[in-house]
């Protein structure tokens, strides 16, 4: 194909109202929590988008998962006043009942914090903010330390306004220990100043855990070659909103990237894929990863945030070489991209990346730090535009057209535990109960 194919099929990109049409689909079905009706419905949209796009052999197949379901939750001061406040359950949250327990306040939630509270039979409360100025502390991190404090219940407060209770796994693809909830900014507001007057709590959750299915979609582009490039975007979602930019956008970014990917000459196969359960645990990217011949998996990458927002960021995870790809790709196409040498393993990419296949995740530069509208009921679609997912879609392209044709080198198991202990992140992923055994 010549440059001006190339450039010709960049151009219709910009005109594609599909990947727009694919988000709205996603976003007024059924929610897509793990292991529902919805996921399903999903994977199978993904697979028709990718025939339509010009792939071929669209597969959608199914693995097994503990599929949480969500039942009530009540939450209520009774000491020092009598007040209930509303509250989600958050996922893998068992049930449970506390009739009278203390409320402590953990603050950000960092191992510090909890060392300055006694958590010992007390529902514990933790912001979703993280503090200034140092690493993210993630939610299932927070949870963990609430569990080894022994504290009876945990409840995770949003620190963005506009009554948005936040939601979020436990655990990753298991039942968490201690039921958990989360409330808005306004309500985490009161409940730390009735837990700086001795408040007491009750607090009770009804959800079930039951073996079930997950849902997965992929089909492959280009050469019929040994080696392959993946690319792949989770198609589930939180079922409290319509889960646009978490991650309908992603799923629509690489729709549009496959649709420019059947345009463009590739040196070696494409596979794009989208998995469902990536937020209750890597689920569906883990079957994935079983499936395929990782030895013949040259790169992954992984849109996981792509498309939200007007420019693209890029986590290279531990592979510096990505930072001269992705460098030629911005200056291909005259479009920003920031990279970032960002390692962590709360996204797709991970089953990949610990098992030596070279990974970048691609983001979205964000109005602020942390998630923003994602895990809370205002994740809807009037949040996103069309024109990110058109850009990112082609920048996506061009990055996996790279990739067939330049080869960046596997990382060690060796050099990514080191990077994540010289960040400061083992005693979080241990509490996560996220950092490999076989690392010991």
């Amino acid at each position: 194909m010549t440059e001006d194919a190339a450039d010709a099929a960049l151009g219709r990109a910009w005109r594609d109202d599909t990947p727009w049409r694919v988000l709205t689909a996603l976003t007024e079905g059924d929610d897509r929590l793990a292991g529902h009706e919805g996921e399903a419905a999903a994977a199978e949209l993904a697979g028709r988008a990718f025939l339509d796009a010009g792939a071929r052999d669209a597969r959608v197949e199914t693995f097994a998962l503990p599929v949480w379901t969500r039942g009530d939750c009540s939450l209520a001061v009774t000491d020092p006043v009598e007040r209930e406040f509303p509250a989600f359950a958050l996922p893998y949250s068992p049930a449970g009942e506390i009739a009278d327990a203390p409320l402590v306040d953990a603050g950000h939630g960092t191992e510090g914090d909890f060392a300055e509270v006694d958590a010992e039979g007390a529902v514990v409360l933790a912001s979703t903010d993280s503090p200034a100025g140092g690493r993210l502390v993630h939610r299932m991190e927070k949870y963990g330390y609430a569990v080894d404090g022994t504290a009876a219940g945990f409840v995770f407060y949003n620190h963005r306004d506009g009554q948005l209770p936040p939601t979020g796994a436990l655990r990753f693809g298991r039942e968490g220990e201690i039921p958990a909830a989360g409330v808005s900014k306004e309500t985490g507001a009161w409940l730390r100043e009735y837990a700086d007057r001795g408040g007491r709590v009750a607090f009770a959750v009804d959800a079930s855990t039951e073996r079930g299915t997950g849902t997965n979609a992929h089909a492959v582009l280009g050469p019929d070659t040994d080696e392959e490039v993946l690319a792949l975007a989770h198609h589930d979602a939180h079922d409290v909103a319509e889960g646009a930019l978490d991650n309908g956008c992603g799923v629509a970014t690489l729709v549009a990237a496959a649709r420019v990917l059947a345009d463009l000459d590739l040196d070696c196969r494409v596979r794009v894929a989208t998995v469902g359960a990536e937020e209750v645990g890597l689920l569906g990217s883990a079957a994935l990863a079983d499936a395929v011949d990782l030895d013949a998996v040259r790169a992954v990458v992984n849109v996981d945030g792509a498309g939200r927002y007007r420019t693209l960021r890029a986590f290279t995870h531990g592979t510096d070489a990505f930072a001269g790809v992705l460098e030629d790709v911005s200056e291909r196409a005259n479009r920003p991209i920031e990279v970032e040498e960002t390692l962590h393993p709360y996204s797709d990419h991970w089953p990949f990346l610990r098992r030596g296949v070279p990974a970048v995740q691609l983001h979205s530069v964000t109005p602020e730090r942390g998630r923003g509208w994602g895990h809370t009921p205002a994740d809807t679609r009037d949040k996103a535009d069309s024109r990110n997912l058109r850009e990112h879609g082609a920048l996506a392209a061009l990055l996996v057209q790279t990739l067939t044709r330049r080869t960046v080198p596997r990382p060690e198991d060796d050099e990514l535990r080191e990077t994540l202990a010289d960040a400061g992140m083992r005693p979080g992923m241990e509490a996560a109960d996220v950092w490999p055994a076989d690392w010991d």
